[in-house]
């Protein structure tokens, strides 16, 4: 049976830019097509013949390679998903709590948003192409399987259609010649070998019957057949390979995997059928290998995904197959989408990386304290930032806005979803900042006044026992992870303290840097440049002998804030809330080079996801500004409807929405980093300061709101 809410198994469909015939395993879709879950158990069937596994030469499979990726709204598995005309659309699937969702999500082209709802919430569906509809076959629910099919629009219009013959779940969809084959899949009876053909405006009727049971194959449409690898029988995971001719009602064995393997991805490019992750019978054996398939059942290694998946979803999109969601070994959901590419395309691809690949490779290797991490990329010091890739150890983190409000002495709690309070807590006196630590396992609150720190666990958004450290304005962590550093800026120092317990291990007196504030560090993680907003001054501090060196001077009357280096790591940009601009320090020479106006009282800088962009917060004039990291420019401007005092914050983890303080205001904004529209205008406590986006991509904190690399 199968429940709303259930261990980690099924599969995700996928159908990204062409209807080519492909059908995603293991609870995955079809190419031009999507994966149903089967119907009928066998009954009286046309005969089934088996053929010995091929022997011979390996098929000439093209190796895949990753050229890029991108993130869906949120992390999902087992949704149906199919290209509908130019719309990716995916319907219901699990979410991160492994319960069944009814979304429509148009997942592309353009921002994926979601555009409607099923009639209930399901996953493990089957869905399939046929003309301009998706059609959605079955799923599991809170009440068991079901045998709805239904069919949606490329605008988010739902109906149903009909009824499969028995309630089910977990079988697979294949569109080949204008009908969809609805292959095995569980009803409540057990596992099922039907294989059901369905057109619109008719009853399915059975045409094949499987050798055994299956729920959780990979399948796709090759060469005029149906081609089905691996899966499960309800107990074990199988290996057998199997063509289905629908119309002549045959089913034979053609070849085997090199092990058992069910809860894969399969599609086709071509010729070649590729099954894609899945796990074996353990939960946490999920794997990365690319298996490649031809119409005649031989197999051959074609390369490895970026992380082990199982119950995830592909399909063929202009040369390319897609690869979407999935759960990895330690049961964590993604929201990944994943471009693969023939060998010759990636290495082509690979000649110019980009940082969204290097993104998600960083991201499923965690770093450690003790050494400074190694950069991944020269020409980029957020590489590890992309959109959506994120760390394994946040990756089941809610997507909140963790605000503190400095007058209320509270931290209201956003859910990034709805664009709601969903919590406050008290925290100590004037909390000024919300601060990752280094290790991406908790959130700590800087209570300046009341001269302590709060830690918030970011699973469950609930605070912790305060911290006593004495005037805690802002907080950083060193590269290495090492040593915390407390900005205490009524006392003028910096107090390097141990990351945990927060212990006191020395203290760095800065008696020339009046208003202490804000900081970034180099490259090489091993100097800081420190804003000194009262003595409009930067100060450089060498981090590894806890030392301060040269103090570099700005315009008489200047009050820096923010500090962020550029990609490149060659300049250092500084919000200056007095001179309505940002200054460019040359980050290797540490000089003044340069000066940019933004607009009265500069004071927040944030980097793109693709680290083209800056955006600079406007505080005393209501807007946003945009600086082009390549030309060191401003390149747009976006004015807050109605006016406001945009001030902290940071961007969601996919990159689309910048989220920013009002402190003046009593207000959080939420603004397209696509258009500048306002998205959201939410109410929150008076004062809201340095609020914290979170989870966000990254291998390690360094500080302040979320300074990830």
């Amino acid at each position: 049976m199968v429940t709303g809410r259930r261990r980690p198994r099924g599969r995700v469909a996928g159908t990204w830019a062409v209807c080519a015939l492909v059908a995603a395993g293991c609870g995955s879709r079809a190419h031009g097509t999507s994966s149903a879950r089967g119907t009928a158990s066998h009954a009286a069937a046309p005969a089934t013949s088996t053929a010995r596994p091929a022997a011979g030469r390996h098929p000439r499979a093209v190796r895949l390679g990753l050229v890029g990726t991108r993130s869906l709204p949120a992390p999902v598995q087992l949704p149906g998903l199919a290209r509908v005309g130019t719309a990716v659309l995916a319907a219901g699937g699990l979410d991160r709590a492994d319960t069944s969702t009814a979304d429509i999500v148009r997942a592309g082209p353009g921002a994926p948003r979601r555009i409607g709802a099923l009639p209930a919430p399901v996953h493990d569906v089957g869905a399939a192409v046929l003309g301009a509809r998706l059609y959605v076959f079955g799923g599991g629910s809170a009440a068991g399987p079901t045998d709805r099919i239904t069919a949606v629009t490329p605008a988010g219009r739902v109906r149903t259609v009909g009824r499969l013959p028995v309630a089910l779940s977990d079988s697979e969809a294949v569109t080949l010649g204008g009908t969809v084959y609805v292959i095995g899949g569980d009803a409540a009876s057990g596992a099922l070998r039907s294989v059901y053909a369905y057109r619109p405006g008719r009853a399915p009727r059975l045409v094949a019957t499987l050798p055994h049971a299956l729920r959780y194959a990979a399948a796709a449409a090759v060469g005029g057949r149906l081609l089905v690898a691996g899966g499960t029988d309800g107990r074990t995971a199988r290996d057998e390979i199997l063509s289905v001719d629908p119309r002549r009602h045959r089913v034979r064995v053609i070849g085997r995997l090199p092990a058992p393997l069910a809860h894969a991805a399969g599609a086709a490019l071509g010729p070649t059928f590729y099954v894609l992750g899945g796990r074996g019978d353990a939960t946490g054996s999920q794997r990365r290998t690319i298996w490649a398939i031809d119409a005649k059942g031989s197999v051959r290694r074609a390369g490895r995904l970026p992380v082990a998946l199982s119950d995830l979803s592909a399909v063929a999109s202009g040369g390319r197959l897609i690869v979407v969601g999935g759960r990895d070994r330690s049961g964590t959901v993604h929201g990944e989408v994943y471009a693969l590419a023939p060998r010759a395309t990636a290495r082509a691809a690979a000649a110019a990386p980009t940082r969204t690949r290097t993104a998600v490779r960083a991201a499923a290797r965690p770093v450690r304290p003790g050494l400074i991490p190694r950069r991944l990329d020269r020409r980029d010091v957020y590489a590890a930032d992309g959109a959506g890739a994120l760390s394994p150890v946040v990756r089941r983190d809610p997507p909140r806005v963790y605000v503190p409000d400095s007058v209320s002495n509270t931290v209201d709690v956003i859910d990034q979803r709805t664009a709601r309070v969903v919590r406050r807590f008290a925290v100590g006196t004037q909390p000024q900042h919300v601060t990752p630590a280094w290790d991406l396992r908790t959130l700590w609150v800087t209570n300046d006044l009341g001269n302590s720190l709060t830690p918030i666990d970011p699973r469950t958004g609930r605070p912790g026992r305060a911290v006593p450290v004495a005037d805690p304005y802002n907080l950083y962590f060193t590269a290495d992870g090492r040593r915390a550093i407390v900005v205490a800026e009524a006392r003028r120092e910096l107090d390097f303290r141990t990351p945990h317990t927060m212990r006191l291990t020395r203290r760095l007196r800065m008696p020339g840097c009046a208003g202490l504030d804000h900081m970034d560090f180099t490259a090489d993680g091993r100097r800081a440049l420190v804003s000194c907003e009262f003595a409009g001054r930067l100060a450089v501090v060498d981090l590894q002998r806890e030392r301060a060196g040269r103090v570099i001077a700005l315009r008489r009357g200047a009050m820096p804030q923010d500090v962020k280096l550029s990609p490149d790591g060659r300049t250092f940009y500084i919000a200056d809330m007095a001179t309505g601009g940002v200054w460019l320090v040359d980050a290797r020479r540490l000089r003044v080079v340069g000066f940019r106006r933004t607009g009265a009282g500069a004071h927040g800088l944030y980097p793109s996801r693709n680290s083209r962009d800056l955006y600079v917060s406007n505080r005393g004039e209501g807007t946003i500004s945009v600086i082009s990291f390549r030309t060191r420019r401003v390149v747009r401007k976006w004015r807050i409807p109605g006016g406001g005092s945009p001030d902290m914050g940071g961007v969601s983890a996919d990159g689309r929405v910048l989220w920013l303080s009002g402190r003046y205001d009593s207000e959080v904004y939420a603004i397209s980093t696509r258009t500048g529209r306002l998205l959201h205008r939410i109410p929150v406590g008076r004062g809201p300061h340095g609020m914290c986006v979170w989870p966000q991509p990254g291998r390690y904190s360094i500080g302040h709101t979320g300074i990830l690399r």
